[in-house]
């Protein structure tokens, strides 16, 4: 629609610059001296007929412009001519000369109003005729920008029921779901809670992690307690011109006390109520003036008005501190990624109108997608039925669902590519070191999947663990079991091949950042304490960046550096001995990925038994085959 609205205002735009165009030209034809027409009778011709004595009159009209003017001559056979000229006075004299008396008339006065006012006045008319117009299309046509004019005017969109979401189609939510339920229940029944003398919360702020469905739940409130649901986005306010975004924060909350009870849902609130004064200049910036108008609404309407404020954000550590307090924000609710049931749920939801097979499992699809949102679930089984209808399949399989958890994972993979015999065989050892510690270890496994085709995120393979169960906390045990895992593949490198490769790039740098952290963010290293010493990263704004110094000495500084070294190179250690541990699996690992290019976690795990799926031994890839 928005597209429609911006082609008709194009449209509109060309006839205005035409109409104008054409009406400058004929002001410029009417107001003109029509010297065209002087060819009709000339000077010479008018000498003449003075000579032949034709002429029996004169009339001389001067023009405002003097001495130019028209020179209306009356012939002897009772016709007329007019002779337009520079000048008159001298076509006058030759008149009188010839014994004629030439009539002169006065010389006209033109309106200021009529020749300057006037066609300003007029084009003025024209545009704001053409705005009118325009304007009452877009508004029939309910864009966004209906009101092309109307800067002022908020750009909230508003939803009255006809789309009614409940909490029913809120899956996995529970706790979530929970807490709203008394806001639900103060829209439907707010005498219940006004007789105690209780204050229902303001606003209530929804923060989590990019698609765990914040805006779902606002919406749910608000279909619950059937209430208008006013929805708009934190960037919605902000304009090029000053003034406009306070002013559209005016406006929505006008609207709002209209149609109270209600609920009024800002969508990314950091994009209008960041922390102020963070700017190399701090000042009074437009996003600025539209916080204090924010926050001036928020406590200019009364107690239980009626208006409920909600808010979603994933960066809460950002927003102004004034926002935050009781009577503004007064609740703050996390919204988390779901756990094992959750996500069972949401799948549930989610696979309502696509057909499944009967190999589909989802409780193990939930088990195999820890760490997912609730977007990403839906993307999962959405890039599901696309692989099924791709095949031909009118139906969703089980298989369909393990290809997209690839593609959304770690991306398409590209079959297409071809890779030297050397690359296929660096690759198939360096994820074959990976695979064995997944294995062994038993905090990161067991293996899911490991492959040595390219996929679309520029990964030479991937080696995909299937998670177990949903962990709140990271030990410290299980941090040192990631690093050992992240330089699986190095190591694998340096025991077989004569050289190592860039390969374990992000690896290398996976192992360094999660040590750093146990180091400086979490306080687990004995020789360091239990003190923060992580750089100031959590300052995302330029102006206090550069007021900061950092936290620590640079003898501190090189204590640091020291530990994350021991750390990293003692789990270098702990994992080349399990790899050397178990070199025959390595060896048959790497053979049946060059083979057969992807493994399944039972045929990985068939190496270590010696069972008929294990590689033959001849078919072992020697460390010293190129």
């Amino acid at each position: 629609m928005d597209t429609k609205n911006q082609r008709n205002a194009n449209a509109y735009l060309w006839v205005m610059i035409v109409v104008l165009f054409s009406f400058m030209m004929l002001f410029q034809l009417v107001r003109g001296d029509m010297t065209a027409d002087a060819s009709v009778y000339t000077e010479g011709q008018y000498r003449q007929d003075l000579a032949d004595s034709n002429v029996t009159g004169v009339v001389i009209i001067p023009n405002r412009e003097t001495p130019t003017g028209a020179v209306q001559v009356t012939m002897k056979d009772g016709t007329e001519k007019t002779l337009y000229a520079t000048d008159v006075t001298v076509l006058e004299k030759e008149a009188s000369d010839s014994g004629i008396d030439p009539v002169v008339r006065d010389v006209p006065q033109q309106s200021w109003f009529m020749t300057s006012l006037l066609p300003v006045l007029i084009a003025a008319a024209i545009c704001f005729f053409f705005f009118f117009v325009l304007n009452a299309q877009n508004a029939n046509a309910g864009g966004a920008n209906a009101k092309m004019m109307n800067f002022g005017k908020s750009r909230a969109r508003i939803d009255d029921g006809g789309h009614k979401v409940t909490m029913q189609d809120v899956a996995g939510l529970q706790e979530e779901k929970e807490e709203l339920g008394e806001i639900i229940d103060f829209l439907k029944d707010p005498g219940k809670y006004t007789s105690v003398g209780a204050r229902i919360p303001k606003g209530v702020l929804l923060e989590g992690a990019p698609g765990t469905g914040k805006t779902l739940l606002a919406r749910a409130v608000a279909g619950e307690a059937g209430v208008p649901f006013f929805s708009i986005s934190g960037s919605d306010f902000m304009e090029m011109f000053v003034g406009v975004g306070a002013s559209r924060v005016r406006d929505l909350f006008e609207e709002a006390k209209k149609k109270s009870p209600c609920i009024v849902f800002i969508d990314e609130i950091d994009a209008v109520a960041r922390r102020r004064g963070t700017g190399l200049g701090g000042g009074h910036d437009e996003r600025e003036q539209t916080l204090n108008q924010l926050l001036v609404e928020m406590d200019g309407f009364g107690v239980n008005e009626g208006i409920i404020v909600m808010a979603a954000t994933n960066r809460v550590d950002i927003l102004d501190p004034a926002i935050l307090r009781p009577g503004r924000f007064d609740r703050k609710i996390t919204v988390s990624l779901p756990d094992v049931r959750g996500r069972e749920e949401i799948l549930k939801v989610h696979a309502r109108n696509k057909p499944l097979a009967d190999d589909v499992d989802l409780a193990e699809v939930a088990r195999t997608t820890a760490g997912f949102s609730g977007a990403d679930l839906e993307n999962l089984l959405n890039e599901a039925a696309i692989h099924a209808a791709a095949e031909n399949r009118k139906f969703i399989t089980q298989e369909d669902i393990r290809q997209s958890f690839i593609k959304v994972g770690i991306g398409s993979e590209k079959h297409s590519r071809v890779i030297s015999d050397k690359e296929k065989r660096i690759t198939a050892y360096h994820e074959a070191g990976h695979a064995i510690l997944f294995h062994e270890l038993p905090d990161v496994g067991p293996v899911y999947t490991v492959s040595i085709i390219p996929t679309g995120l520029g990964a030479a393979g991937y080696t995909m663990p299937l998670p177990e169960k949903d962990e709140m906390f990271m030990t410290r045990g299980r941090m040192l079991q990631d690093i050992m895992v992240a330089l699986g593949g190095r190591i694998a490198e340096e025991l077989v091949l004569d050289d190592i490769t860039t390969g374990a790039s992000s690896d290398i740098k996976k192992a360094t950042d999660e040590a750093r952290k146990m180091v400086t963010r979490y306080g687990m290293c004995k020789n360091i304490g239990v003190i923060n010493y992580e750089q100031e990263e959590e300052d995302v704004f330029l102006g206090y960046d550069l007021g900061h110094t950092s936290r620590h000495s640079e003898l501190m500084s090189g204590e640091i550096d020291k530990e994350v070294k021991n750390i990293v190179d003692e789990c270098y250690s702990k994992a080349k001995q399990i790899i050397m541990g178990h070199e025959d699996v390595l060896h048959k690992a790497a053979a049946l990925l060059i083979r057969k290019e992807k493994i399944t976690g039972a045929e990985f795990d068939a190496l270590f038994g010696g069972t008929a799926q294990a590689a033959p031994a001849e078919a072992a890839v020697s460390p010293t085959e190129a």
